[in-house]
């Protein structure tokens, strides 16, 4: 538009249904759009983000020589884009576009007896969303160049599974895992509900696929220690812990012919230092140079140096070999990714904390995944349940459920869990398939099996004869003599409190956020919810991004879920983070600060500001002035609104074009 053209604005008022048109008059509000200043029409539809609500823009952008639109409808979150595009089609730039919300910020929260005041703050919103409208410009989306390679940030079944899918598609993916080997909690499981396969038999063959994938490099017993950059191109520092002990690989490249660990144990037979084993929730022995379990991927020994006492017995029993190094230090190496996904897992919640239950109070209460190790044919029992506190097989076993979750006292999480119950009803069964006569008590308050055939299972589980309490566990008492224990709860159902006495206790607890996720989230820059997980863009539309252009949310760390949806979301992580390595540049929106050089002092405010490190100070023209990196700026505005100098202008929400929406809510209008 040239700078002497008169604005020519076009209003579009959307019905939503009756989601707007429900709580105020769209006529009036339509009515009254034509009265205002700049306005060459005006006009309303039942869903303009339909394809019919779209075309009118497109006509009247063309028949009345538009220069600018507005768009009273939902959140500029949800559909902005689509409305931008529509404006494009019509012909102008598609940042002459402004949103005005008059549902979520209005019809939404005044839907009852407020009919009349509804539609005088939507013509406030308009009039406010025309006046901004009227001095847009044109914007310009810039490209940046995309790095062809990605990373996934942990080995459970989420990040192989992103990783498997990533490399699938012809990317170099680095998968980093922080523990020595991969495979996450799922490979502590004995069996998946509901189709009761063997964990181990599923997730092995995927480990094993992720191992001889050539387009995957495997970094187990590595975290991220700092991450900069910007979609496209991330340099990612990673700090390889000293596991004193050299891979074939390493072995090779120092010269060690035929050397490095086959994963053969004599070093582990000779190590007199006994550790628990934190795989097997502490309840049997490992030594300070070790593995996890016998399914571990890589088939490396790993040397515990906070318990090792370096008295080189594993050093001589390994021999020719020569693959144990104990002055190995950390390593840092800095990788450059286009992409990254993030699959930190969970944790369970220190059940402790919930005193009134006796986890670590009495032997024989125990969490669920103690119960899974105990239960598993590779656990420390073989497989053959015991009571803890004397090894005798428990004939009555009580599963608390919500232990922590949904708990709103401040002290367990506010949350649903959502495999708790199901998980629980797969302990129930298994009780009662490998312990003839056994009963299994479920103290529940409610039942969510919302998976494909879960409510099947929670039928069968019925079926099997399952004793069901519906009630909250108020305490657990302890036998002294037998160590039994008294569950005391009310059955809400028969209306009378309940003693009911078993000799194991299984606490479904909640889960809730890997240790170091916090920390990691943070240096890629990406948000948490008010519970801790990671936080997705958008919870519907685009639940595997997140706030930092370029970073994907996989599997548990953005919130609980079971397996299948774990595994279907890192499927929909690695494709998003696949199609900017595909396209080989990204555009980015151009709504970012821009520095007015001859006003800037370098006072370096800003810099320190910047919740994304896009801002740093550079030299121009001899003096120090604020310089951007465009790829990095998200047009937050903290920058603009602190600088001392109004040096910085925010591209889209200038000041002027802010200044005429201040100037127009007090401008007229009832009020």
């Amino acid at each position: 538009m040239a700078e002497n053209t008169e604005p020519r604005i076009g209003v579009f008022v959307c019905h939503c249904g009756t989601n707007i048109a429900g709580s105020m008059s769209i006529d009036d509000v339509v009515n009254y759009a034509k009265t205002l200043p700049y306005v060459a029409v005006a006009d309303q539809y039942q869903y303009m983000c339909s394809t019919p609500g779209q075309k009118k823009i497109d006509d009247a952008i063309k028949e009345y020589n538009l220069t600018g639109v507005v768009v009273a409808a939902c959140s500029p979150r949800l559909h902005e884009p689509t409305f931008r595009t529509a404006t494009k089609e019509g012909g102008l730039n598609p940042f002459r576009f402004e949103m005005a919300n008059i549902r979520e910020q209005n019809s939404w929260v005044h839907m009852h007896g407020m009919w009349d005041e509804a539609t005088q703050k939507a013509k406030d919103q308009v009039r406010m969303a025309v006046a901004k409208a009227a001095k847009l410009e044109d914007l310009v989306p810039k490209s940046v160049p995309v790095e062809k390679t990605a990373m996934v940030v942990g080995g459970g079944v989420a990040g192989m599974q992103a990783a498997l899918d990533l490399a699938s598609a012809g990317i170099k993916t680095y998968l980093i895992e922080r523990t020595p080997t991969i495979g996450g909690r799922m490979s502590q499981l004995d069996k998946t509900f509901p189709t009761l396969d063997c964990s181990q038999c599923i997730l092995t063959p995927k480990m094993v696929d992720v191992g001889r994938h050539p387009n995957i490099e495997m970094m187990t017993y590595t975290e991220v220690e700092k991450v900069e950059g910007y979609i496209g191109n991330f340099d990612v520092t990673l700090r390889k812990k000293a596991r004193g002990v050299l891979t074939p690989t390493e072995a090779t490249a120092k010269g060690i012919v035929g050397g490095g660990c086959n994963g053969c144990g004599d070093c582990s037979a000779v190590c007199p230092v006994i550790k628990p084993n934190p795989f097997e929730m502490g309840m049997a022995p490992r030594k300070a140079i070790y593995i996890y379990h016998a399914q571990v991927m890589p088939l490396i020994y790993t040397v515990d140096f906070d318990s090792c006492v370096k008295c080189g017995l594993c050093v001589e029993a390994c021999g020719d070999k020569k693959a144990i190094d104990l002055e190995m230090q950390d390593e840092f190496i800095t990788v450059k990714v286009g992409t990254a996904v993030l699959a930190t897992g969970y944790e369970l919640f220190p059940i402790e904390n919930k005193r009134e239950w006796g986890y670590k109070q009495f032997d024989n209460v125990i969490n669920a995944l103690e119960f899974e190790r105990l239960i598993c044919a590779s656990g420390p029992t073989g497989g053959h349940l015991v009571r803890p506190s004397d090894g005798k097989t428990p004939m009555k076993v009580g599963f608390v459920l919500c232990a922590g979750s949904r708990d709103n006292t401040g002290i367990g999480k506010p949350y649903c869990s959502r495999f708790c119950c199901m998980y629980s009803l797969k302990h129930a069964h298994q009780i009662m398939e490998k312990i003839p006569g056994a009963v299994a008590y479920l103290f529940y308050m409610d039942i969510r099996s919302f998976g494909k055939m879960y409510e099947e299972f929670y039928y069968r589980i019925q079926h099997e004869g399952a004793k069901f309490i519906r009630g909250r566990v108020a305490n657990v008492l302890e036998d002294k003599e037998t160590k039994n224990l008294h569950v005391f709860t009310e059955d809400t159902l028969l209306g009378r409190p309940v003693d009911v006495e078993v000799d194991l206790l299984v606490l479904a607890a909640a889960v809730q956020p890997n240790e170091g996720a916090n920390e990691l989230r943070k240096k890629f820059g990406v948000s948490a919810s008010q519970d801790g997980w990671m936080l997705e863009a958008h919870p519907k539309l685009n639940p595997c991004g997140t706030t930092t252009a370029g970073v994907f949310l996989a599997g548990v760390c953005q919130g609980p879920k079971d397996i299948p949806d774990t595994v279907a979301q890192a499927e929909g992580a690695a494709s998003a983070a696949s199609i900017p390595i595909h396209m080989g540049e990204v555009e980015l929106e151009p709504y970012f600060a821009m520095c007015i050089d001859e006003l800037c002092a370098g006072c370096g405010m800003c810099v320190n500001l910047c919740p994304y490190s896009a801002l740093s100070l550079g030299e121009k023209n001899g003096r120090t002035v604020m310089v951007v990196t465009e790829a990095k700026c998200k047009g937050c505005g903290t920058c603009g609104g602190f600088c001392p100098g109004g040096a910085i202008k925010m591209q889209h929400f200038t000041t002027p074009q802010i200044v005429a929406q201040i100037d127009a809510f007090f401008a007229g209008g009832e009020q």
